[in-house]
């Protein structure tokens, strides 16, 4: 034991622990105000700022964990109202994102009620990227978005690509708060992730049972599950909504209630920021590959005008200028 404070949580940041007792690790975050800068560029209709919200979350859980630098990227594809959504993490702590949607169709499904994950995306797909750079292979996961939540959809990633039993908790709210200038408004995103892996043989063993020389059409025996990670899961499970959202419960605070018993470390906060890779000489070494033609194509009145979807930032061109860049490279 040590009389050392624990670490303290900031209000965008990631919470790394452990569970020795049950071979559990484990990740929490809390966004606030990086998340309302990322929503607020956009004026997202609330449905689509709670599924945007809800991706941030996820894949900040899973970026943080990269250990090299590089980029994690969660998408969507889909027939739905909201068609895609986009979070670029970027190690070790930068998020950006955006969402793609159809204003009316978006408009139709709050009308009708219709704003559950499931309804608002539609049939399609989830990637998920780990880009280490340039000089390295991308590794790429997806899945069928299947399920009512982003929450069950990265259950099925894991089980199918991970393959490490992991218990996954979303949580969005939209904080009202009235003060003496009126009425503030803020959006708030927390997630917990838990992964059984066990370090003991036995464990491991069990983890790993591999289904032997049955005939084929034999129903596969699934072991049992291993009351370490069945007791951790059944934990992860009593976590409410707003346990996750509520500015005044901090992470530490939460991971006590859930494992004390058991005995839970935590480690050193990792702060996230709301941060767009975008520059104008980006967008100009971009604009300089077009062909004069394109180039002629994308002018209006006068001008190239290019909006980051992310950081919602406009940049402008003198159409000749980006000629006679072109013609310089």
């Amino acid at each position: 034991m040590t009389d050392a404070p624990l670490p303290v949580a900031l209000p965008d940041s990631v919470l790394p622990f452990t569970v020795p007792a049950l071979d559990v690790r484990g990740r929490m975050v809390h966004l606030g105000p990086a998340l309302d800068a990322i929503l607020g560029r956009h004026a997202y209709p609330a449905p689509v700022a709670r599924l945007l919200a809800e991706a941030i979350a996820l894949a900040t859980l899973l970026g943080s964990s990269i250990k090299f630098e590089g980029r994690f990227i969660l998408q969507t594809r889909t027939d739905g109202p909201v068609s895609m959504l986009v979070v670029d993490f970027q190690t070790p702590d930068g998020i950006r994102a955006y969402a793609s949607f159809d204003a009316a169709g978006v408009e139709t499904a709050i009308t009708e009620g219709r704003t559950s994950p499931a309804e608002l995306l539609g049939r399609g797909h989830l990637a998920m990227t780990v880009d280490q750079g340039p000089d390295m292979q991308r590794y790429q996961g997806v899945v069928v978005l299947e399920g009512e939540s982003l929450e069950e959809v990265a259950h099925v990633w894991f089980q199918q690509s991970e393959q490490i039993p992991t218990r996954v908790r979303l949580a969005v709210a939209e904080m009202l708060t009235k003060g003496e200038g009126g009425a503030s408004h803020a959006w708030r995103a927390g997630g917990l992730m838990v992964q059984f892996l066990p370090e003991s043989e036995d464990r491991v063993r069990a983890r790993d049972l591999h289904p032997g020389d049955a005939p084929e059409g034999t129903e596969p025996h699934a072991p049992e599950v291993d009351d370490a990670w069945a007791e951790a899961e059944a934990l992860v499970g009593t976590v409410e909504d707003v346990e996750l959202t509520d500015p005044e419960v901090s992470a530490e605070r939460l991971l006590y209630r859930l494992f004390h018993e058991r005995g839970v470390r935590v480690f050193e906060p990792l702060a996230m920021v709301e941060r767009c890779r975008c520059s104008r000489e980006r967008v100009e070494a971009m604009l300089g590959q077009f062909t004069a033609e394109q180039v002629d194509d994308m002018t209006v009145d006068g001008e190239i005008v290019v909006t980051c979807e992310f950081c919602s930032t406009h940049y402008r061109f003198d159409p000749v200028a980006v000629r006679a860049l072109r013609d310089a490279g």
